[in-house]
């Protein structure tokens, strides 16, 4: 679908790619480096919509409320190390976000979950995001697509993370 240079809300930088450009089913855009700029860019978007909330500690609240109860599936799900949970948790329960409490038969562990005030801030954050990511997929040719086909990556990256995970602990 060619979409003209002059459309509201396109840059050239914007502009898809020139003809010859591969499109469909299974094939790569005809720059790979675009694709990659663009979604450091749009991590961007995403981070100013987040507003009262870094993206890192974003992750962390999403992955808790998500199911990850423990803060070794938190690191595990989101790929980053045990120090850095431990850090954004303690930040998360200062500011009365999350909260800490024992897990039954095991002293060791602690289980993680949101405060009514986090779950209140984590619902603001992901609807201004949701609202952002809107407007980005109504500013290219197929919308719809694009939100499927970021959901396809959601789950190519949690396949990834499963497999490096698999191969890492012998299974």
């Amino acid at each position: 679908m060619a979409i003209p240079k002059n459309s509201p809300g396109l840059t050239a930088a914007a502009t898809p790619p020139a003809s010859g450009s591969r499109r469909g089913s299974g094939s790569r855009p005809s720059d790979p480096l675009q694709a990659v700029r663009a979604l450091a860019r749009a991590t961007r978007v995403l981070e100013r919509a987040s507003g009262e909330l870094s993206l890192a500690h974003y992750r962390v609240l999403s992955a808790i409320a998500s199911g990850d109860e423990r803060a070794s599936r938190v690191a595990n799900r989101l790929a980053i190390g045990k120090p850095t949970v431990s850090a954004a948790v303690d930040a998360l329960v200062q500011r009365g976000l999350l909260v800490r409490s024992g897990v039954d038969g095991d002293q060791r562990v602690a289980a993680l979950h949101l405060t009514s005030e986090g779950a209140a801030l984590l619902s603001r954050v992901e609807a201004e995001m949701i609202r952002r990511i809107d407007d980005l997929c109504a500013r290219t040719p197929d919308g719809d697509q694009l939100m499927e086909s970021l959901v396809w990556l959601g789950s190519a990256i949690d396949d990834m993370q499963a497999q490096r995970a698999a191969e890492r602990h012998g299974s």
